[in-house]
């Protein structure tokens, strides 16, 4: 479709960037050798190290806020985009040099949003490591101007239904800011046998790892406790909407068997929680198919597009997503209004 046929913008709503230093800082960790966590060193180490083109593409990618990146969203036909830090993030560091970085992230994607007001959006990055700093800095980037938060699942090896994190989900209720809760390599319990076929990244192991994660948080209660929180999910929602007939099914039988001591009764079923507290985006799925039983299943307003950039950049990409069949109306929701919405474009 050309830019004179179509009345919507090209929203992007799940796109990485990251300053360059902190290719440095992942460098230092590996060398180290004290993190155990196999997925952050084998994609890591691909990544910062290969020469193949799309190592190098993506290392340059995203270290550019300019006119690079600028040109490539052009290419695309992409209006604007939704930037965050790319995966793991702070997440594979120590407390107080994550809560540091993700401050300074922050700062670095704040201006290039200033140099870029038509075209970018920010998500705050935040150190789950530390939950009151963390709860400081989404505070901080709220009065920025940023329109969610980015956590990239698992941090050092643990989750976020643990309650000594829910300080995070009660701020994010508190300030009505999504949360966006991006993949990251399996943790290392998970992810010995998916490497064992190169299954443990993108191509599988990161929607078994979010998927998870996010069913660990809604079976914890945590929805229970905070039923305004806002969760927007990636990949066509990792999977998970594909499940729900199951996930209610043995969810509700786990809980009359009283199997597990971790798996109590909760106030919804589980596909209730994920048609009323997440939103997903089409990010790396642009296929017609998955989209429109997304949009079946959780609504058509709760549908989003996203290109995963740079990581899955194919700019043609773009028109396989608008072949999905749906009304001129419904399209502009998928592309521009859902996001506006969600993560509150446009506001001061």
């Amino acid at each position: 479709m050309s830019d004179n046929e179509r009345d919507y913008l090209r929203i992007a709503a799940e796109e990485a960037f990251c300053p360059p230093e902190m290719f440095d800082v992942y460098r230092r960790i590996i060398s180290e050798g004290s993190l155990d966590d196999p997925g952050f060193i084998s994609q890591w180490g691909y990544f910062l190290d290969s020469q193949s083109e799309r190592a190098v593409f993506v290392r340059e990618a995203l270290a550019s806020l300019g006119e690079d990146r600028i040109a490539n969203m052009d290419r695309a036909g992409i209006d604007q985009a939704i930037i965050a830090l790319t995966s793991p993030g702070v997440q594979v560091m120590h407390a107080d040099e994550a809560t540091a970085f993700a401050a300074h992230s922050n700062d670095v994607l704040v201006e290039g949003i200033k140099r870029y007001p038509d075209r970018y959006f920010g998500l705050t990055a935040i150190a789950p490591q530390d939950p009151a700093a963390a709860v400081k800095e989404m505070e901080r980037g709220h009065e920025l101007g940023l329109k969610g938060v980015i956590i990239h699942s698992h941090t050092l090896n643990q989750y976020m239904d643990d309650e000594k994190y829910w300080p995070i989900f009660e701020a994010a209720e508190a300030l009505d800011t999504p949360i966006y809760m991006h993949p990251n390599t399996p943790s290392k319990d998970m992810v010995r046998p998916l490497m064992e076929r190169g299954l443990d990244g993108s191509i599988y192991g990161f929607a078994v790892e979010t998927a998870s994660h996010l069913l660990k948080i809604i079976i914890s209660g945590a929805l229970d406790r905070f039923p305004r929180l806002k969760f927007a999910v990636g990949h066509c929602g990792e999977a998970i909407p594909f499940w729900l007939y199951r996930l209610d099914h043995m969810h509700n039988a786990m809980v009359k068997a009283n199997r597990y001591p971790g798996v109590k009764p909760l106030e919804r079923k589980i596909s209730e929680y994920v048609k009323e507290n997440f939103w997903i985006t089409t990010s790396g799925m642009p296929w017609p198919p998955a989209i429109e039983f997304c949009q079946r299943v959780m609504g058509i307003d709760r549908v989003l597009y996203a290109m995963d950039y740079p990581y899955q950049y194919v700019p043609e990409e773009v028109g396989y997503t608008e072949s999905v069949d749906i009304a001129p109306e419904d399209m502009k929701k998928l592309f521009q209004t859902n996001a506006q919405q969600l993560f509150r474009l446009g506001e001061d």
